[in-house]
């Protein structure tokens, strides 16, 4: 797994909680699914991220 994909996939997490929390704090629904919204991309990359490992793992 690319360091630098798994990296940017957790930063990306970090940002969308920080974000879903201030949007609960605010009461802003924009910003409460907005973070969602990019802890779910995170997740997508993070998956995608282990599907190459396996998928390199098979071929060797």
């Amino acid at each position: 797994m690319s360091l630098e994909n798994r990296a940017k996939a957790v930063a990306k997490n970090i940002e969308g909680k920080v974000q879903e929390a201030i949007g609960e704090v605010t009461g802003n629904p924009n910003d409460k699914a907005e973070g969602q919204a990019k802890q779910a991309e995170s997740q997508v990359r993070h998956t995608a991220e282990n599907l190459k490992d396996e998928v390199k793992k098979a071929l060797d």
